[in-house]
């Protein structure tokens, strides 16, 4: 670990740890708080699954044509079907509509989705004039990648796998959907980017280069078998399934079963993550309030003892100045030390027996009590001869 990244690693730990771990204990209540909403969603998303009908596509079309009054609120529903390009619904031959969909070029193979991603890696290195004192950041490196992303799409339905009766399909409607797609890869090749005198400028004063080149393709390739998971509804009279945002899924290759499995162990994954992390942050932040709250505490005590002190040290340095100046007379001196005059009585026995000095510090004693009669005092006065 470099010296810089050292430095930032203890600066996060002092951060973290500052006002006894009360930051570290937000941080941890945060966490918490965004498990347990999550938590919350993959619950619905379960509960919103497992209740949603499974459906063949054959099937689905039979049942909104029976009853549509029950689908008037666009159901949520999970349908098990094979992909075909969307063209395959306009009467024509299965052999004519291929040619409608996309070919991969690298594979040859046809798709309704074809993504291609091609991503510059590029290599830093700390060269002589991003020079710094730690040797292991000198010659080591770091990696960073730009890619750029390019997709394409044809409208696409879903049929049963075995024939293709062309009654019998669903058309998948794409707008706004942000789930992931069941993408399969065909290509991935990383390609070397040949050193240039420009490259070698850029080394030199510590800039990024590129030094390869990954290259990617993936697909979504016709008569693969794929389940739907949204909102289902008759459009123009002809079944339409689009994505809900509220759940995780929308096309993949696992089945209802698979889903719920899925949904289940992440819910209980999240759920005992919140439990722990909003065990943490309870306990952490009860240890920072009860720490900085004995501290304040401390701090008002000390302060308040200072000012006592001070005063009290003022005082007797006050009445030392006055009552140690000139001869007392025996019978006036203080029974204690025997050299101030007696200026203090205690309450409440009255014994005046005591200089000032003497007997502030009889009050401060833990059972402070009359040195002549021992009865326990509350306070002393001082007396002024007139």
């Amino acid at each position: 670990m470099s010296s810089h990244e050292q430095a930032v690693a203890s600066l996060i730990s002092q951060l973290a740890l500052s006002f006894d771990g009360a930051v570290l204990g937000a941080a941890l209540a945060y966490a918490a708080f965004r498990t347990i909403f999550r938590f919350k969603a993959t619950s619905t998303a379960l509960r919103k699954i497992r209740g949603a009908p499974y459906f063949r596509v054959a099937d689905l079309r039979s049942l909104l044509e029976e009853d549509r009054s029950d689908f008037a609120e666009e159901p949520i529903v999970v349908i098990r079907g094979a992909i075909e390009a969307r063209s395959a619904a306009d009467g024509r031959s299965l052999k004519g509509h291929k040619n409608n969909a996309l070919v991969s070029q690298e594979s040859g193979d046809k798709a309704v989705i074809i993504e291609r991603t091609q991503t510059y890696i590029y290599h830093e290195w700390r060269g002589l004039f991003g020079w710094t004192s730690d040797l292991r950041a000198i010659i080591g490196r770091s990696w960073n990648k730009k890619e750029s992303i390019s997709m394409r799409t044809v409208p696409f339905i879903l049929i049963d796998g075995g024939q293709w009766p062309q009654s019998d399909f669903v058309i998948v409607n794409m707008d706004g959907s942000k789930h992931p797609l069941p993408l399969t890869t065909v290509y991935h090749q990383l390609h070397p980017i040949n050193a240039s005198p420009y490259t070698f400028l850029q080394a030199l004063f510590g800039h990024e280069y590129p030094v390869g080149l990954l290259d990617e393709e993936k697909i979504l390739p016709l008569g693969k078998e794929i389940s739907a998971v949204g909102i289902c509804r008759l459009n123009n009279g002809v079944p339409e399934i689009k994505s809900c945002k509220d759940l995780p899924f929308f096309l993949t290759e696992m089945t209802k079963d698979q889903m719920l499995l899925d949904l289940a162990f992440k819910s209980k994954i999240l759920f005992w993550s919140g439990i722990v992390l909003g065990s943490l942050s309870i306990g952490i932040l009860g240890y920072a309030f009860v720490r900085n709250l004995n501290k304040w505490k401390e701090r008002r005590q000390r302060r308040i003892q200072e000012s006592t002190s001070a005063a009290a040290d003022e005082s007797t340095s006050q009445i030392d100045l006055e009552e140690e100046t000139g001869d007392v007379p025996d019978g006036e001196l203080c029974v204690i030390c025997l050299m101030r005059r007696r200026r203090s009585a205690f309450i409440p026995c009255g014994h005046l027996v005591c200089c000032q000095h003497c007997a502030i510090s009889v009050e401060r004693e833990l059972v402070p009590k009359c040195p002549v009669c021992r009865m326990a005092i509350r306070s002393s006065v001082r007396i002024y001869a007139s």
